[in-house]
């Protein structure tokens, strides 16, 4: 049985990728699942890769009880799977809005309700969402995800309400732009008419231009494994540039169309 475990999903690309390295550089085991790992599952230094599909209820049920078999009950739970499509929020399909749903919010839930009964069987245990400061603001044409972490907000708020006198501890993770994010999860909505399309490319650009300029995952990663080494969790950890926590302060200040303002100004819409 490993001393520091932690199960965690998303663990192939960006920012779930860079948490599972600094863990497994300090100390922790890390049962890493995504669905591509199916082609590489087994054992690497301190990281265990197992097939996980968030998606999928038979695939996470599958990962929890032959992580717990390999290594017994987790200390920790890490939801970092995650898709984001760019699309204005009138063309954006039903179908595209359920596949990034079903991923940020239902794929957590699902790993959630079936890691808890693994997590409660050792004192302490600890719960991290990987939010995004989307989950408290909106970027035009992307309205899928900022839906999506807005959920998982409120989903997470009440799992901290109702665990606590389990001793299980909610952390919501909630970073702004970071330097290589995977193309292979941020695709555009398939429909983008000339109505929405030059707001639209002019937003993509700024939009992608954050992000290249964003911090360093490596840094996010670090910053994660050494909360993740406290007793007690903060309820949030933002790990946001001056510019993206200034703009979260003025959300909560300024006059809504004040603040809607300042947005359309930014992003070129």
């Amino acid at each position: 049985m490993a001393s520091k475990l932690v199960w965690m999903s998303g663990a192939s690309s960006g920012l779930g990728k860079a948490a599972c390295d600094a863990l497994s550089q300090t100390g922790w085991t890390v049962v890493a699942g995504a669905r591509s790992f199916a082609k590489r599952e087994g054992r690497q230094g301190s990281v265990h890769y197992l097939a996980l599909d968030v998606q999928d209820a038979d695939s996470v049920r599958d990962f929890c009880a032959r992580a717990f078999e390999l290594y017994g009950p987790p200390q920790a739970l890490i939801n970092a799977a995650g898709i984001l499509i760019f699309g204005p929020a009138e063309e954006t399909s039903l179908s595209e809005y359920e596949a990034v749903m079903d991923t940020v919010l239902m794929g957590t839930i699902r790993f959630t309700q079936a890691a808890l009964p693994y997590l409660r069987q050792q004192p302490g245990g600890k719960i991290v969402m990987v939010s995004s400061v989307n989950g408290l603001m909106p970027t035009p044409f992307q309205s899928a995800y900022v839906a999506a972490k807005h959920a998982l907000e409120g989903y997470s708020e009440c799992l901290m309400l109702e665990t606590a006198a389990q001793g299980i501890q909610v952390m919501l993770v909630e970073p702004g732009d970071h330097a290589g994010g995977s193309g292979k999860y941020r695709t555009s909505a398939q429909t983008v008419s000339p109505l929405y399309e030059a707001a639209f490319t002019r937003a993509r650009e700024v939009i992608l231009k954050d992000e290249a300029q964003g911090g360093s995952p490596l840094a996010f990663g670090r910053k994660l494994a050494r909360v993740m080494d406290r007793r007690r969790l903060p309820a949030r950890l933002r790990v946001t540039t001056l510019k993206e926590t200034a703009a979260i302060v003025l959300h909560d200040v300024l006059p809504g169309r004040l603040f809607q303002k300042f947005l359309r100004d930014y992003y070129k819409v």
